[in-house]
């Protein structure tokens, strides 16, 4: 069983940085590509970045931005690790959400989180201004 641990959320203020992580263990093990998505109370849940698996396609380590976090945001990955990583820069209140991790071994690139088999638990993050 695949397991994704998100970790890194908190309380800061406007024009702060935080970095997210996202920890991939469990069986099968290997190659996923994972995107992260939020949901803000009383909101749908949106995409916000991913990051391809990195092999077996020709997009392999490519990634994908919101454009609400474009510029801001940066996802990476450490395969030594198992673990991706969200840097977050000049935040703004409306990031304000729990960011959720997610992994699929087939998706190469996917905005939609339908296309992701694994999810984690969540983690806050609060922007005051």
């Amino acid at each position: 069983q695949v397991q994704l641990v998100e970790s890194g959320g908190g309380f800061v203020q406007a024009g702060d940085s935080l970095t997210l992580s996202c920890r991939v263990s469990g069986r099968p093990g290997g190659d996923y590509t994972v995107g992260w998505f939020r949901q803000a109370p009383g909101k749908e849940r949106e995409f916000v970045a991913c990051v391809s698996r990195s092999g077996g396609t020709t997009l392999a380590g490519n990634t994908l931005y919101a454009s609400s976090v474009k510029g801001r945001f940066t996802i990476s990955r450490d395969n030594a690790k198992n673990t991706v990583y969200l840097q977050m820069n000049r935040l703004k209140p409306e990031d304000t959400a729990v960011y959720y991790c997610t992994a699929d071994k087939t998706v190469v690139l996917s905005r939609n989180i339908n296309a992701y088999d694994y999810r984690g638990q969540g983690t806050q993050v609060t922007v005051s201004s």
